[in-house]
């Protein structure tokens, strides 16, 4: 399945939009695909073992796809792009009319001969009995069993899908396979290279009148729960709530000090613990909520940081609704899962790294909403974790994360957060973003009516705490956060004063008098009696010591003098300020400050860091070891100037390509690789550019993600900008790399 997804994936594969139907359409196709388009219906029937009402819907969904359709004469048509998805759909191999479609008239007679059978003279007519031999799986199941236990064996062993061996060639010298050949039950060529090949009628016979191609016509139905609907919103209602909440106090996080980015780019794990712990939020809910603030544009990347942007001002002052479906309109379209924090060697990924969009990603979300919507009404499942399986039904190429113990557990636990699910159920959030192409406004009206308005008051108690009732303004998350600290966010947010808090509010230039009237203004009665004791006791004690920044420091007991240099108009560049009468603070370094003192005619001298007199002695540097004598030649031979003359001109190497100055690159490829893969030299390039054409294998140096470095020897490679395709021989797999992330190019 991760191979045929890979290649659903390529840009302009037909078949992609099979990526977008359920299941049963997939192995429908399939089959459809194993019978060899056109086929009749009851065939794909037969196959698939259903019946017209199992089918129907199929059929309906992979017609308005435009992938099957029914011909003239009833029998079903496929796309021409789309028998090629699969190499063997089914396990089986070539049909038999393919496989034949080389043989000569002679040959097409001797078979005809060997299965009993008097066709006419001419070639088509000898063809067409051998084909209608073989579509017949009475006949065709009586001469397999009439097949020596020897050659029964042979062809039980070639039809395998996935042989220990393969026998090239015919090796027309063993009776068994002679007997197979001679009635097509094996179809090759004598002393051929290839391999003789089962057809796939064949294969089909061999495994018995019983056995029926895969089909799910519907999802296997989970352990479900009774609920109503006023418990499914009161669930979605909380759990929006809390997440905008927590989504608010973390970007004003970011808003304060900016997350650090990474030089590989994206935000490490140390930043996001450290601005979980900031705003008291689990990892999973700090990644959400950076992918999709940046999504919605309130956070951009630069070269060092995430800060906020100016959408964010806007954002923070709206009330919870329309902040909520900002970010849940930025969830939706996503090309990766916010909250996924591991890789598949288990290492961890930054967030907001800016990766390739996963289009897995997008179906697995579509198919959890939708998996959840085709639940029977007023019931939800038990287990939330029920819906890994119908979301692998429902779109069978959607991308599960290496660190989920079940099926997309890490999108359920995001839909929960979100309040896309609410208690196994789908949520009107979630029906919203369903239809969200058919009514836009859906989302809004549902957010409008579930999520309460913000508050913009407080209820402060004598513990010295402020509680502010569902998600707070931002004007009042503003005022709170500078004179408390926060301790929890969610349906309700408490804010802690304390010593410190206040302290900092007093530090950024508020008086007491301010801090008093601003809290009464949100304040829901009078202030507590012990608030305005810390308030007073906090400003008696603030600032009574005074710290000043200064780069030396002079005294002298002549207070006269030093009255004198403060007043001099040549020393004023030296930001001389009297805090004593005994001593001037210097803003200026303590060299240049004696420099200009004694330029003016004064003594000063230097004193030490323990207040001793520190002297001034010249230094004379001497070196630290000795130089080696320059060697001595007997004699000199000077090169011949015909021979100089020539090296001095020869380039050291062919010059790089470039085609504005007329100098081309050897081939399209290679410019397209330099266009992308800055990192690699032109050597590296004309390298890479040649594995490529010849579908030769090669080591490349690659800057993952997470910023870790790998070699990997890489085959069967193919070049679509800004990607390459190739199979990673290390992981034994298809993997994409990003051209610009290759460091290096070797050869095997």
């Amino acid at each position: 399945m991760g191979e045929l997804a890979d290649r659903l994936q390529r840009p302009g594969s037909v078949a992609r939009a099979l990526s977008r139907v359920p299941l049963p359409c997939l192995q429908a196709a399939e089959a459809l695909a194993a019978l060899g388009a056109p086929a009749l219906r009851e065939d794909l029937e037969r196959l698939l073992g259903t019946d017209p009402a199992g089918l129907d819907p199929v059929l309906d969904t992979l017609g308005a796809h435009a992938l099957v359709w029914p011909g003239p004469e009833g029998e079903l048509q496929m796309a021409a792009a789309l028998r090629d998805v699969w190499e063997a759909p089914l396990g089986l191999g070539p049909g038999l009319a393919e496989l034949l479609a080389g043989q000569t008239s002679d040959e097409l007679r001797k078979t005809a001969t060997a299965l009993g059978l008097r066709p006419g003279t001419r070639k088509q007519d000898r063809l067409d009995a051998v084909l209608a031999h073989h579509r017949d799986p009475g006949r065709l199941r009586a001469l397999i069993d009439s097949a020596p236990p020897a050659a029964l064996d042979l062809l039980r062993r070639r039809a395998r899908p996935e042989p220990a061996f393969l026998m090239f060639g015919s090796v027309t010298s063993d009776p068994a396979e002679r007997w197979l050949l001679e009635r097509a039950l094996l179809v090759g060529r004598v002393w051929s290279p290839e391999p003789a090949q089962v057809p796939a009628e064949v294969t089909r016979a061999l495994r018995g009148p019983g056995w029926h191609a895969p089909f799910e016509p519907a999802p296997a139905e989970p352990p479900l729960v009774p609920l109503t609907t006023a418990e499914v919103e009161r669930e979605a209602s909380a759990a929006a709530s809390a997440f905008i909440g927590q989504a608010g106090a973390l970007l004003a996080a970011c808003a304060a000090r900016p997350p650090a980015m990474l030089k590989s780019g994206g935000v490490g794990a140390r930043e996001l613990a450290r601005l979980g712990k900031t705003a008291r939020c689990a990892e999973p809910v700090v990644r959400l909520v950076l992918e999709t603030a940046h999504a919605a544009g309130l956070l951009a990347c630069e070269s060092s940081a995430l800060p906020v942007t100016e959408a964010y001002d806007d954002w923070a002052g709206r009330e919870p609704a329309e902040r909520f479906t900002a970010l849940l309109g930025a969830w939706w379209p996503l090309g990766l899962t916010p909250s996924g924090s591991r890789d598949e060697d288990g290492k961890v990924l930054p967030a907001v790294a800016r990766g390739p969009a996963c289009a897995g990603c997008r179906s697995a979300r579509r198919g959890l909403v939708t998996a959840a919507a085709g639940l029977p009404g007023s019931h939800g499942v038990r287990n939330p974790a029920d819906l890994g399986p119908l979301v692998a039904w429902h779109r069978p190429f959607a991308d599960e994360l290496p660190q989920d113990d079940t099926p997309f557990a890490t999108l359920i636990r995001e839909a929960e957060l979100l309040g896309v699910l609410a208690r196994g159920a789908l949520s009107p959030f979630g029906a919203a973003l369903l239809h969200r192409s058919d009514d836009p406004e859906m989302l809004h009206t549902h957010a409008r009516r579930l999520l309460p308005p913000s508050a913009s008051k407080a209820r402060i108690g004598g513990d010295l705490t402020a509680v502010a009732a569902g998600t707070p303004t931002g004007r009042l998350s503003a005022l709170l956060d500078s004179l408390a600290d926060r301790e929890t966010q969610g349906t309700a947010s408490v804010w802690r004063f304390g010593p410190s808090s206040l302290r900092r509010a007093l530090d950024a230039g508020r008086t007491p008098a301010e801090i008093e009237a601003d809290l009464l203004e949100i304040s829901e009665g009078p202030l507590p009696q012990p608030l305005l004791y810390l308030i007073t006791d906090v400003a008696r004690r603030h600032g009574r010591i005074r710290l000043a920044s200064a780069a030396c420091v002079i005294h002298s007991d002549d207070t006269a003098l030093l009255t004198e240099i403060s007043a001099h108009r040549k020393l004023s560049r030296l930001g001389l300020r009297s805090i004593a009468p005994t001593v001037l603070l210097c803003r200026t370094a303590l060299s240049e400050a004696l420099d200009a003192l004694r330029a003016e005619g004064y003594a000063p001298v230097a004193e030490g860091d323990d207040g001793a007199l520190r002297l001034e002695r010249p230094e004379q540097p001497r070196a630290t070891q000795l130089l080696p004598r320059p060697r001595e030649f007997s004699r000199t031979v000077a090169p011949s100037p015909g021979l100089a003359e020539r090296l001095l001109s020869a380039p050291d190497r062919d010059p790089d390509p470039d085609p504005e100055r007329g100098i081309p690159f050897p081939s399209d490829t290679e410019e397209i690789l330099a266009g992308y893969a800055k990192a690699l030299n032109p050597t590296d390039i004309r390298q890479l550019a040649h594995a490529v054409h010849e579908q030769e294998p090669i080591t490349i140096e690659y800057v993952a993600a997470s910023g870790s470095r790998t070699l990997r020897t890489v085959g069967a490679l193919d070049v679509d900008p800004p990607y390459l395709y190739a199979y990673c021989h290390l992981r034994e797999d298809q993997r994409v790399f990003t051209l610009s992330r290759i460091q290096a190019v070797m050869p095997v």
